[in-house]
């Protein structure tokens, strides 16, 4: 697969497919996009596994902080890397190392490493490079453009939330902004090759 641009159908299998993430590099502060992401995943039902060893023990957003990949004693489905590139080798070897290995390895924005990912993709896992999971999440579910953003005009105004609020999902049917033309569950193009 090239890493320079990816189908949305395989974007959305990735977060569909994934339960649990361990985010390395996780922020206790709340302005960090680690912070963020972190939260973010963990309101749209995702298991957040925050990884830090300089807060090991501590608790980020109500989740456990641990040390590595390797003290974490459940499977883990994602691997999401807030860490420069130059880390990405350490990451995979890690990743190998544990018992069950993850699925994906998800490098966030700016990060980018084509060796790590050609043996990463050797050995069974999909990588994902050069892109966030908060954001991909909003764009395929449609929450950015709901919330105003990518519908050509730009406010400072929230829009009024429907009655009890709205929270869209990967699984919402719609053919404006999320890029949804089918059903949940049918076969595209993209998923057949």
């Amino acid at each position: 697969m090239t890493h320079d641009d990816y189908p949305d159908a395989f974007i959305r299998k990735v977060l569909t497919g994934t339960k649990t993430i361990a985010l390395l590099g996780a922020s206790a502060k709340e302005n960090r996009p680690s912070f963020f992401v972190l939260k973010y995943l963990l309101a749209r039902g995702y298991r957040m596994l925050p990884v830090n060893p300089g807060l090991a023990g501590q608790q980020i957003a109500g989740c456990e902080v641990f040390a590595s990949l390797a003290d974490i004693a459940e499977p883990i489905d994602m691997v999401d890397m807030f860490r420069n590139a130059s880390y990405a080798p350490d990451v995979l070897d890690e990743m190998l190392a544990l018992p069950v290995r993850p699925k994906v390895l998800w490098m966030q924005l700016g990060v980018r490493d084509d060796a790590t990912a050609a043996r990463a993709e050797e050995n069974g896992i999909a990588v994902v490079m050069n892109r966030c999971p908060k954001i991909e999440y909003g764009r395929l579910s449609s929450e950015i453009s709901w919330m105003g953003v990518n519908s050509r005009t730009l406010s400072s105004k929230r829009p009024p939330a429907p009655a009890g609020g709205q929270r869209l999902s990967l699984g919402r049917i719609t053919t404006a902004g999320g890029g949804l033309a089918q059903k949940p569950g049918d076969a595209t193009e993209d998923d057949r090759s």
